[in-house]
Protein backbone atom coordinates (compact mmCIF):
# COMPACT_ATOMS: atom_id res chain seq x y z
CA UNK A 1 0.00 0.00 0.00
CA UNK A 2 1.27 2.99 -0.82
CA UNK A 3 2.78 5.96 1.70
CA UNK A 4 3.78 9.24 -0.52
CA UNK A 5 1.39 12.12 0.00
CA UNK A 6 0.10 10.99 -3.72
CA UNK A 7 -2.80 8.72 -2.88
CA UNK A 8 -5.44 6.60 -4.91
CA UNK A 9 -8.81 7.62 -3.56
CA UNK A 10 -12.10 6.14 -3.44
CA UNK A 11 -15.46 7.97 -2.87
CA UNK A 12 -18.63 5.81 -2.18
CA UNK A 13 -21.99 7.34 -3.18
CA UNK A 14 -23.81 8.23 -6.24
CA UNK A 15 -25.77 11.36 -5.89
CA UNK A 16 -25.06 15.56 -6.12
CA UNK A 17 -23.21 15.48 -2.61
CA UNK A 18 -20.48 12.76 -4.22
CA UNK A 19 -20.27 15.04 -7.43
CA UNK A 20 -19.19 17.98 -5.20
CA UNK A 21 -17.22 16.28 -3.45
CA UNK A 22 -15.71 14.21 -6.36
CA UNK A 23 -14.97 17.89 -8.11
CA UNK A 24 -12.74 19.27 -5.00
CA UNK A 25 -10.74 15.68 -4.50
CA UNK A 26 -10.47 15.97 -8.43
CA UNK A 27 -8.30 19.05 -8.37
CA UNK A 28 -5.89 18.18 -5.35
CA UNK A 29 -2.01 17.67 -6.91
CA UNK A 30 -2.31 14.58 -3.99
CA UNK A 31 -4.96 12.76 -5.68
CA UNK A 32 -3.10 9.85 -8.00
CA UNK A 33 -6.51 8.67 -9.13
CA UNK A 34 -9.92 9.09 -7.55
CA UNK A 35 -12.35 6.11 -8.08
CA UNK A 36 -16.17 6.78 -7.50
CA UNK A 37 -18.47 3.69 -6.21
CA UNK A 38 -20.70 3.70 -7.94
CA UNK A 39 -21.00 7.26 -9.08
CA UNK A 40 -22.93 8.81 -11.95
CA UNK A 41 -23.34 10.71 -15.50
CA UNK A 42 -21.14 13.81 -13.99
CA UNK A 43 -18.55 11.78 -11.85
CA UNK A 44 -17.34 10.92 -14.76
CA UNK A 45 -15.60 14.06 -15.67
CA UNK A 46 -13.83 13.90 -11.74
CA UNK A 47 -12.36 10.07 -11.61
CA UNK A 48 -13.48 6.70 -12.78
CA UNK A 49 -16.74 5.11 -11.96
CA UNK A 50 -16.66 1.70 -10.14
CA UNK A 51 -19.75 -0.66 -9.92
CA UNK A 52 -19.58 -1.70 -5.93
CA UNK A 53 -22.30 -2.21 -3.78
CA UNK A 54 -21.10 0.77 -0.81
CA UNK A 55 -23.29 -1.75 1.50
CA UNK A 56 -21.13 -4.79 0.55
CA UNK A 57 -18.10 -4.53 3.08
CA UNK A 58 -16.22 -7.08 2.21
CA UNK A 59 -16.37 -6.11 -1.69
CA UNK A 60 -15.69 -2.72 -0.36
CA UNK A 61 -12.12 -3.99 0.83
CA UNK A 62 -11.16 -5.89 -2.03
CA UNK A 63 -11.24 -3.04 -4.48
CA UNK A 64 -9.79 -0.91 -1.95
CA UNK A 65 -6.47 -3.18 -1.64
CA UNK A 66 -6.49 -4.57 -5.24
CA UNK A 67 -6.18 -0.39 -6.47
CA UNK A 68 -3.81 0.77 -3.82
CA UNK A 69 -6.68 3.01 -2.53
CA UNK A 70 -5.29 5.17 0.39
CA UNK A 71 -8.10 6.78 1.51
CA UNK A 72 -11.60 5.60 1.51
CA UNK A 73 -14.27 8.51 1.78
CA UNK A 74 -17.98 7.50 2.77
CA UNK A 75 -20.40 10.23 1.33
CA UNK A 76 -24.20 8.32 2.41
CA UNK A 77 -25.14 7.67 5.63
CA UNK A 78 -25.88 4.21 5.31
CA UNK A 79 -22.22 2.41 5.09
CA UNK A 80 -21.61 4.42 8.37
CA UNK A 81 -24.86 3.19 10.22
CA UNK A 82 -23.76 0.06 9.07
CA UNK A 83 -20.55 0.02 10.46
CA UNK A 84 -18.19 0.37 7.43
CA UNK A 85 -15.38 2.23 9.69
CA UNK A 86 -15.12 -0.70 12.46
CA UNK A 87 -15.28 -3.21 9.24
CA UNK A 88 -11.76 -1.54 8.06
CA UNK A 89 -10.37 -1.38 11.45
CA UNK A 90 -10.92 -4.90 12.16
CA UNK A 91 -9.65 -6.23 9.08
CA UNK A 92 -5.48 -6.49 9.25
CA UNK A 93 -5.36 -5.39 5.56
CA UNK A 94 -6.75 -2.36 5.71
CA UNK A 95 -5.74 -0.81 8.61
CA UNK A 96 -3.18 1.63 7.29
CA UNK A 97 -6.23 2.83 5.06
CA UNK A 98 -7.87 6.03 6.29
CA UNK A 99 -11.62 6.19 6.14
CA UNK A 100 -12.85 9.47 6.38
CA UNK A 101 -16.24 8.57 8.85
CA UNK A 102 -17.59 8.22 11.82
CA UNK A 103 -17.04 4.63 13.69
CA UNK A 104 -20.86 3.04 14.14
CA UNK A 105 -21.07 3.94 17.35
CA UNK A 106 -20.59 7.58 15.94
CA UNK A 107 -23.16 7.09 13.61
CA UNK A 108 -25.93 6.56 16.40
CA UNK A 109 -26.22 10.51 16.11
CA UNK A 110 -28.10 9.76 13.05
CA UNK A 111 -28.44 6.44 13.16
CA UNK A 112 -31.16 6.61 15.92
CA UNK A 113 -32.74 10.14 17.36
CA UNK A 114 -33.55 8.72 20.76
CA UNK A 115 -29.69 8.12 20.92
CA UNK A 116 -28.88 11.93 19.64
CA UNK A 117 -31.48 12.80 22.18
CA UNK A 118 -29.54 11.30 25.33
CA UNK A 119 -26.57 12.36 23.84
CA UNK A 120 -27.48 15.89 23.85
CA UNK A 121 -29.40 15.45 27.20
CA UNK A 122 -25.76 14.43 28.90
CA UNK A 123 -23.90 17.57 27.52
CA UNK A 124 -26.59 20.10 27.96
CA UNK A 125 -26.89 20.64 24.46
CA UNK A 126 -29.94 22.93 23.83
CA UNK A 127 -32.66 20.66 22.05
CA UNK A 128 -36.40 20.62 21.71
CA UNK A 129 -37.65 19.24 24.49
CA UNK A 130 -39.36 15.05 23.81
CA UNK A 131 -40.45 11.51 24.83
CA UNK A 132 -39.85 8.29 22.67
CA UNK A 133 -42.24 5.22 22.38
CA UNK A 134 -42.54 2.07 21.01
CA UNK A 135 -45.55 0.05 20.28
CA UNK A 136 -45.95 -0.68 23.84
CA UNK A 137 -46.35 2.60 25.33
CA UNK A 138 -48.45 3.69 22.02
CA UNK A 139 -51.17 4.59 24.40
CA UNK A 140 -48.53 7.01 26.40
CA UNK A 141 -47.39 8.68 22.98
CA UNK A 142 -51.41 9.17 22.37
CA UNK A 143 -51.75 10.99 25.80
CA UNK A 144 -48.66 12.77 25.56
CA UNK A 145 -49.29 14.38 22.25
CA UNK A 146 -52.57 15.89 23.87
CA UNK A 147 -50.17 17.63 26.45
CA UNK A 148 -48.46 19.62 23.20
CA UNK A 149 -49.10 22.72 21.22
CA UNK A 150 -49.59 22.39 17.14
CA UNK A 151 -47.21 21.53 15.89
CA UNK A 152 -46.71 18.18 16.86
CA UNK A 153 -43.26 16.46 15.37
CA UNK A 154 -43.15 12.88 14.85
CA UNK A 155 -39.63 11.33 14.36
CA UNK A 156 -38.50 7.71 13.19
CA UNK A 157 -36.25 6.53 15.74
CA UNK A 158 -34.37 5.11 12.35
CA UNK A 159 -32.91 6.11 9.09
CA UNK A 160 -35.89 6.40 6.61
CA UNK A 161 -34.40 7.63 3.63
CA UNK A 162 -35.16 11.40 5.09
CA UNK A 163 -38.91 10.78 5.08
CA UNK A 164 -39.28 9.93 8.63
CA UNK A 165 -39.98 13.15 9.84
CA UNK A 166 -43.61 14.25 10.00
CA UNK A 167 -44.84 17.92 11.15
CA UNK A 168 -48.79 17.80 11.54
CA UNK A 169 -50.93 20.65 12.61
CA UNK A 170 -53.78 18.18 13.70
CA UNK A 171 -53.93 16.27 16.98
CA UNK A 172 -55.72 13.54 15.84
CA UNK A 173 -53.76 13.37 12.24
CA UNK A 174 -50.83 13.11 14.77
CA UNK A 175 -52.07 10.43 16.53
CA UNK A 176 -53.28 8.59 13.86
CA UNK A 177 -49.96 8.51 12.55
CA UNK A 178 -48.10 8.05 15.34
CA UNK A 179 -50.01 4.52 15.28
CA UNK A 180 -49.53 3.90 11.67
CA UNK A 181 -45.74 4.59 12.80
CA UNK A 182 -45.42 2.35 15.48
CA UNK A 183 -48.38 -0.84 14.73
CA UNK A 184 -48.07 -0.83 11.29
CA UNK A 185 -44.53 0.00 10.75
CA UNK A 186 -45.12 2.84 7.83
CA UNK A 187 -41.51 3.45 8.04
CA UNK A 188 -40.37 -0.06 8.35
CA UNK A 189 -38.29 -1.20 11.52
CA UNK A 190 -37.23 3.00 11.22
CA UNK A 191 -40.00 3.09 13.11
CA UNK A 192 -40.66 0.72 15.90
CA UNK A 193 -39.68 3.44 17.82
CA UNK A 194 -40.65 7.19 17.63
CA UNK A 195 -39.47 10.25 19.09
CA UNK A 196 -42.14 13.13 19.61
CA UNK A 197 -41.15 16.61 19.90
CA UNK A 198 -42.21 19.87 20.52
CA UNK A 199 -42.21 22.45 17.92
CA UNK A 200 -39.18 24.76 18.00
CA UNK A 201 -40.65 28.13 15.74
CA UNK A 202 -38.37 29.76 13.49
CA UNK A 203 -35.68 29.82 10.67
CA UNK A 204 -33.66 26.44 10.13
CA UNK A 205 -30.02 26.46 8.74
CA UNK A 206 -27.36 23.17 8.38
CA UNK A 207 -23.80 23.93 10.01
CA UNK A 208 -20.82 21.88 8.96
CA UNK A 209 -18.05 20.44 10.60
CA UNK A 210 -15.21 18.26 10.31
CA UNK A 211 -13.47 17.09 13.20
CA UNK A 212 -10.79 14.59 14.11
CA UNK A 213 -12.72 13.20 17.23
CA UNK A 214 -10.84 15.97 19.26
CA UNK A 215 -9.60 19.22 16.74
CA UNK A 216 -12.33 20.35 14.79
CA UNK A 217 -12.97 23.39 11.88
CA UNK A 218 -15.95 25.01 10.89
CA UNK A 219 -17.08 24.52 7.02
CA UNK A 220 -19.48 27.60 5.86
CA UNK A 221 -23.05 26.88 6.90
CA UNK A 222 -25.50 26.72 4.61
CA UNK A 223 -29.79 26.78 4.12
CA UNK A 224 -31.66 23.90 2.20
CA UNK A 225 -34.87 24.12 1.27
CA UNK A 226 -37.05 20.47 1.96
CA UNK A 227 -40.51 21.26 0.68
CA UNK A 228 -41.04 20.59 -3.18
CA UNK A 229 -43.58 23.82 -3.78
CA UNK A 230 -42.71 27.32 -3.79
CA UNK A 231 -43.36 28.99 -0.74
CA UNK A 232 -42.29 26.18 1.32
CA UNK A 233 -45.42 24.18 0.94
CA UNK A 234 -46.34 20.30 -0.32
CA UNK A 235 -44.18 16.99 0.51
CA UNK A 236 -40.77 17.40 2.12
CA UNK A 237 -38.06 16.36 -0.36
CA UNK A 238 -34.37 15.46 -0.28
CA UNK A 239 -33.63 18.71 -0.76
CA UNK A 240 -34.95 21.42 -3.77
CA UNK A 241 -31.67 24.12 -3.66
CA UNK A 242 -29.15 25.42 -1.29
CA UNK A 243 -27.55 28.87 -0.27
CA UNK A 244 -24.39 29.40 1.17
CA UNK A 245 -23.16 31.45 3.52
CA UNK A 246 -26.76 32.11 5.32
CA UNK A 247 -27.15 35.91 6.02
CA UNK A 248 -28.89 35.52 9.55
CA UNK A 249 -25.49 33.53 11.09
CA UNK A 250 -23.24 36.44 11.52
CA UNK A 251 -20.57 35.78 13.95
CA UNK A 252 -22.82 36.74 17.02
CA UNK A 253 -24.84 33.90 16.17
CA UNK A 254 -22.47 31.77 14.91
CA UNK A 255 -19.85 32.07 18.10
CA UNK A 256 -22.90 30.84 19.82
CA UNK A 257 -23.42 27.71 17.43
CA UNK A 258 -19.77 26.82 18.56
CA UNK A 259 -19.95 27.46 22.70
CA UNK A 260 -23.09 25.47 22.93
CA UNK A 261 -23.43 23.24 20.51
CA UNK A 262 -20.08 22.30 18.35
CA UNK A 263 -17.71 22.44 21.00
CA UNK A 264 -19.76 20.37 23.67
CA UNK A 265 -20.74 17.60 20.93
CA UNK A 266 -17.13 17.02 20.08
CA UNK A 267 -16.03 17.14 23.61
CA UNK A 268 -18.58 14.81 24.88
CA UNK A 269 -17.78 12.42 21.87
CA UNK A 270 -14.26 12.56 23.14
CA UNK A 271 -15.39 12.04 26.78
CA UNK A 272 -17.52 9.19 25.74
CA UNK A 273 -14.76 7.45 23.71
CA UNK A 274 -16.80 7.45 21.02
CA UNK A 275 -14.27 7.22 17.65
CA UNK A 276 -15.63 10.24 15.77
CA UNK A 277 -13.10 11.09 12.31
CA UNK A 278 -15.48 12.68 9.51
CA UNK A 279 -18.02 15.25 8.96
CA UNK A 280 -20.63 16.34 11.44
CA UNK A 281 -24.26 18.46 10.17
CA UNK A 282 -25.95 19.90 12.67
CA UNK A 283 -29.14 20.89 11.63
CA UNK A 284 -30.60 23.47 13.59
CA UNK A 285 -33.66 26.04 14.33
CA UNK A 286 -32.68 29.85 14.94
CA UNK A 287 -35.37 30.49 17.59
CA UNK A 288 -34.86 33.88 18.61
CA UNK A 289 -31.38 34.64 17.97
CA UNK A 290 -30.57 31.20 20.24
CA UNK A 291 -29.63 28.10 18.16
CA UNK A 292 -31.25 24.57 18.88
CA UNK A 293 -30.27 20.94 17.90
CA UNK A 294 -33.13 19.99 15.44
CA UNK A 295 -31.06 16.45 14.83
CA UNK A 296 -27.56 15.70 13.70
CA UNK A 297 -26.30 13.99 10.75
CA UNK A 298 -22.90 12.35 10.48
CA UNK A 299 -22.19 12.93 6.53
CA UNK A 300 -22.65 16.06 4.05
CA UNK A 301 -25.97 17.30 3.32
CA UNK A 302 -27.27 17.45 0.04
CA UNK A 303 -27.95 20.21 -1.93
CA UNK A 304 -25.72 21.60 0.86
CA UNK A 305 -22.72 19.86 -0.08
CA UNK A 306 -23.32 21.15 -3.58
CA UNK A 307 -23.36 25.13 -2.27
CA UNK A 308 -20.83 24.42 0.21
CA UNK A 309 -17.75 22.71 -1.27
CA UNK A 310 -17.36 25.16 -4.04
CA UNK A 311 -16.79 27.82 -0.88
CA UNK A 312 -13.89 25.77 0.54
CA UNK A 313 -10.88 26.93 -1.10
CA UNK A 314 -8.09 24.57 1.16
CA UNK A 315 -7.06 20.82 -0.42
CA UNK A 316 -9.97 18.87 0.36
CA UNK A 317 -7.11 15.64 0.56
CA UNK A 318 -5.11 17.74 2.83
CA UNK A 319 -7.90 18.23 5.24
CA UNK A 320 -9.60 14.71 4.89
CA UNK A 321 -5.86 13.19 5.29
CA UNK A 322 -5.73 15.54 8.45
CA UNK A 323 -8.78 14.66 9.70
CA UNK A 324 -8.04 10.89 9.85
CA UNK A 325 -4.53 11.81 11.29
CA UNK A 326 -6.24 13.52 14.48
CA UNK A 327 -3.93 16.80 13.25
CA UNK A 328 -6.85 18.84 11.61
CA UNK A 329 -5.69 21.78 14.46
CA UNK A 330 -2.50 21.98 12.34
CA UNK A 331 -3.82 24.81 9.61
CA UNK A 332 -6.60 27.01 9.27
CA UNK A 333 -9.29 26.35 6.75
CA UNK A 334 -9.67 28.83 3.71
CA UNK A 335 -13.15 29.96 2.75
CA UNK A 336 -13.88 31.82 -0.32
CA UNK A 337 -16.28 34.93 0.73
CA UNK A 338 -18.23 34.70 -2.26
CA UNK A 339 -21.77 33.44 -1.85
CA UNK A 340 -22.87 30.26 -3.64
CA UNK A 341 -26.14 29.61 -4.32
CA UNK A 342 -27.65 26.21 -5.87
CA UNK A 343 -30.98 25.32 -7.78
CA UNK A 344 -32.07 21.64 -8.00
CA UNK A 345 -33.86 20.29 -10.76
CA UNK A 346 -36.43 17.40 -10.66
CA UNK A 347 -38.08 14.85 -12.35
CA UNK A 348 -41.83 15.48 -12.49
CA UNK A 349 -43.82 13.96 -9.94
CA UNK A 350 -40.71 14.28 -7.58
CA UNK A 351 -40.81 13.07 -4.59
CA UNK A 352 -43.45 11.05 -5.30
CA UNK A 353 -44.04 8.70 -8.48
CA UNK A 354 -41.34 9.65 -11.37
CA UNK A 355 -40.47 8.45 -14.95
CA UNK A 356 -36.20 7.59 -15.46
CA UNK A 357 -34.62 7.78 -18.94
CA UNK A 358 -35.42 10.89 -19.92
CA UNK A 359 -32.54 12.43 -22.32
CA UNK A 360 -30.85 15.62 -21.21
CA UNK A 361 -29.59 18.29 -22.81
CA UNK A 362 -28.55 21.60 -22.66
CA UNK A 363 -25.49 21.31 -20.04
CA UNK A 364 -22.67 22.25 -22.59
CA UNK A 365 -24.98 25.06 -22.71
CA UNK A 366 -23.76 26.41 -18.94
CA UNK A 367 -21.58 28.98 -18.60
CA UNK A 368 -19.32 30.22 -15.25
CA UNK A 369 -21.57 27.90 -13.01
CA UNK A 370 -20.86 24.70 -11.58
CA UNK A 371 -22.79 21.66 -12.77
CA UNK A 372 -23.29 18.89 -10.47
CA UNK A 373 -25.54 14.94 -10.98
CA UNK A 374 -27.32 14.37 -8.45
CA UNK A 375 -29.45 10.82 -10.44
CA UNK A 376 -27.78 10.84 -13.88
CA UNK A 377 -26.80 7.78 -15.75
CA UNK A 378 -25.09 7.18 -19.22
CA UNK A 379 -27.49 5.58 -22.09
CA UNK A 380 -26.00 3.63 -25.15
CA UNK A 381 -25.35 6.12 -27.01
CA UNK A 382 -23.53 8.54 -24.68
CA UNK A 383 -26.43 10.13 -23.88
CA UNK A 384 -26.91 11.95 -20.16
CA UNK A 385 -30.02 10.14 -19.22
CA UNK A 386 -32.58 11.35 -16.24
CA UNK A 387 -31.99 8.35 -13.62
CA UNK A 388 -33.44 9.88 -9.73
CA UNK A 389 -36.24 12.03 -8.86
CA UNK A 390 -33.37 14.90 -8.36
CA UNK A 391 -31.33 14.95 -11.44
CA UNK A 392 -29.26 18.09 -11.59
CA UNK A 393 -28.21 21.09 -9.72
CA UNK A 394 -27.01 24.15 -10.79
CA UNK A 395 -24.55 26.36 -8.54
CA UNK A 396 -23.42 30.12 -9.09
CA UNK A 397 -20.72 31.82 -7.26
CA UNK A 398 -21.16 35.78 -7.32
CA UNK A 399 -20.37 38.70 -4.63
CA UNK A 400 -23.75 39.02 -3.19
CA UNK A 401 -26.99 36.29 -3.07
CA UNK A 402 -29.04 38.04 -5.72
CA UNK A 403 -26.28 37.82 -8.53
CA UNK A 404 -25.47 34.20 -7.30
CA UNK A 405 -29.31 33.63 -8.06
CA UNK A 406 -29.63 35.31 -11.30
CA UNK A 407 -26.73 33.23 -12.62
CA UNK A 408 -28.07 30.01 -10.98
CA UNK A 409 -30.71 29.93 -12.74
CA UNK A 410 -30.29 31.20 -15.97
CA UNK A 411 -27.84 28.52 -16.19
CA UNK A 412 -30.34 26.12 -14.81
CA UNK A 413 -33.26 27.25 -17.70
CA UNK A 414 -30.52 25.81 -20.38
CA UNK A 415 -30.73 22.44 -19.07
CA UNK A 416 -33.57 20.28 -20.31
CA UNK A 417 -35.70 16.81 -20.21
CA UNK A 418 -39.10 16.24 -20.64
CA UNK A 419 -40.97 16.75 -17.40
CA UNK A 420 -38.06 19.18 -16.00
CA UNK A 421 -39.77 20.77 -12.51
CA UNK A 422 -37.58 23.50 -10.18
CA UNK A 423 -38.74 25.86 -7.79
CA UNK A 424 -38.58 29.32 -8.84
CA UNK A 425 -38.43 30.42 -5.09
CA UNK A 426 -34.83 29.38 -3.68
CA UNK A 427 -32.93 31.88 -1.75
CA UNK A 428 -35.70 34.54 -1.78
CA UNK A 429 -36.74 34.53 1.80
CA UNK A 430 -32.74 35.55 2.81
CA UNK A 431 -32.44 38.74 0.65
CA UNK A 432 -34.45 40.72 3.39
CA UNK A 433 -31.78 39.92 5.73
CA UNK A 434 -29.83 41.34 3.25
CA UNK A 435 -31.40 44.71 3.19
Amino acid sequence: MQKSSIMNILLLGSGGREHAIAYKLAQSNKCSRLFIAPGNAGTMQCGTNVDLNINDFDAVKEFVFKNDVALVVVGPEAPLVGGIVDSFKEDSRMRHVMVLGPSQQGAMLEGSKDFAKEFMARHNIPTAGYRTFTAETLQEGLDYLTTLKASYVLKADGLAAGKGVLILDNLKEAQQELREMLQEAKFGNASSRVVIEEFLSGIELSVFVLTDGTHYVMLPSAKDYKRVGEGDTGLNTGGMGSISPVPFADKEFMKKVEQRIVSPTIRGLSKEKIPYCGFLFVGLMNVEGDPYVIEYNVRMGDPETESVMPRIKTDLVQLFTQACEGTLNKNAIDIDNRTAACVMMVANGYPQQYLKGKTISGIEDVKDCLVFHCGTSVGPKGETLTNGGRVICVTALAEGLPQALLASYQNADLIKWDGKYMRRDIGQDLLKYLE
